[in-house]
């Protein structure tokens, strides 16, 4: 009885890898997603262009990855080169407040995370938002675990307070009864209790 035997495929071994074709298919069939991503890293629209057509190509000219995780590496070409492009560092926390261009159409959620500072936002979008965990949010953005957590809980801080600010919702303490009152932030309140 073989206990460590390892599950062998009958593909040829060129065909478990992801081609180039498989990575064009995954950027094509997520581009909302994967856009949308590169727009809250980078909080600008010209470098999330950037940063997509980055990560596309990053994906296609790296090393042999596995055809089941192309939609996950695609995910992390985005984010380093989002990282690359805009260099976020855990003591550029207290940066001036950007005003960013006001899409009537966009929810007022994503528009209070592009107006954070750059490691903020970095630290709340990767841990919460895409789930990585504290220690791999440490090794992206060259930090300790503890920055990052204490980033992200400053960025649901100031995300909450822009979204009540923009509906007119009165800040009351900490913000969490004005969210128990308008049902349109259950989700941020629940995201808060997860953080």
């Amino acid at each position: 009885m073989k206990i460590f035997a390892s599950k062998r495929s009958d593909a040829p071994l060129e065909a478990r890898y992801a081609t180039a074709a498989d990575f064009c298919r995954v950027f094509e069939q997520e581009m909302d997603r994967l856009y949308l991503l590169s727009l809250l890293l980078t909080g600008d629209h010209d470098l999330a262009e950037k940063c997509f057509v980055g990560g596309l190509e990053l994906s296609k000219s790296s090393n042999a990855v596995f055809r089941d995780w192309a939609r996950s590496w695609a995910r992390r070409m985005v984010v380093q080169n989002a990282i690359q492009a805009i260099r976020p560092r855990s003591n550029d926390f207290m940066s001036p407040d950007r005003v960013v261009d006001g899409d009537i159409s966009q929810p007022a959620e994503i528009t209070a995370i592009r107006e954070l500072p750059a490691f903020d936002r970095f630290a709340y979008v990767l841990s919460v938002l895409e789930g990585y965990p504290l220690r791999e949010c440490a090794l992206l953005l060259n930090c300790t675990p503890g920055e990052v957590n204490t980033a992200r809980m400053r960025a649901l801080q100031a995300i909450v307070n822009s979204v009540e600010r923009r509906a007119g919702v009165k800040n009351i303490g900490t913000g969490t009864e004005a969210l128990r009152e308008n049902a349109r932030f259950n989700d941020l309140s629940q995201l808060a209790a997860t953080a």
